[in-house]
């Protein structure tokens, strides 16, 4: 596509239907591997969306542009940890990140589709937004070459310790992939301050899905 215009997509199938005694499992197969979902409905992270679909499959589908192997990687609000598995799957060292109440089925999800395969271990973390970052991931340590961020714009009382959240992780040198479902004029105004603070990009675009993919990087001074 030509610069600055998204390419437009559309989110694949890919997840196996199974006629199964269990409800609350997916079945998604993202780059040769079959990965199997939890889903929790008392929580919203808990929940597979739209946004995580349409990140897996990008980052499936442009290894080259986006090569995740050895790559520091941080998912904030990682929910059920399917896009923290496929960026494991990937080559990634991993750090997936939600509220506390949420962590308990993330890493459920995220041990028993990693646990075979050769790569690094990942690591599952509390972190809730705005709170304690300079304390609990102090700058001087912890440095991520990717920020991964799906579907965090829907509770709207969230966005500035979001935005803060952001801000704090995205360090020159670091590109932030936001992937998100965007129905509101609140979702707009978020990226549109998404847009003051960094140098952003609108890599896809998935209409049938409302979603929008963008890449966002530190401005130079």
């Amino acid at each position: 596509s030509p610069t600055g215009s998204p390419v437009t997509l559309k989110i694949l199938q890919n997840w196996v239907p199974r006629v199964s005694h269990y409800f609350d499992k997916e079945h998604y197969t993202y780059v040769g591997h079959q990965i199997v979902i939890q889903e929790s409905i008392e929580h919203f992270g808990a929940v597979v969306w739209p946004g995580a679909l349409a990140l897996s499959q990008y980052l499936e589908s442009n290894q080259e542009q986006f090569n995740l192997k050895d790559k520091k990687v941080l998912e904030i609000g990682a929910g059920t940890g399917l896009l923290s598995i496929v960026a494991c799957i990937l080559g990634a060292h991993v750090t997936a990140t939600d509220l506390p109440e949420v962590l308990e089925n993330l890493s459920y999800n995220i041990s028993r589709n990693t646990q075979n395969l050769n790569m690094h271990k990942p690591e599952v973390r509390k972190l809730v937004w705005g709170e304690g970052l300079d304390e609990d991931f102090p700058v001087s340590t912890y440095h991520y070459d990717f920020i991964l961020a799906t579907d965090v714009v829907y509770h709207h009382g969230a966005l500035d310790p979001l935005l803060a959240t952001m801000v704090h992780f995205c360090k020159p040198g670091t590109v932030l992939l936001w992937a998100n479902k965007f129905r509101f004029s609140t979702d707009y105004e978020f990226l549109e301050k998404v847009s003051n603070i960094f140098n952003t990009t609108i890599l896809a675009e998935f209409p049938e899905s409302n979603v929008k993919l963008l890449k966002a990087t530190v401005r130079k001074n």
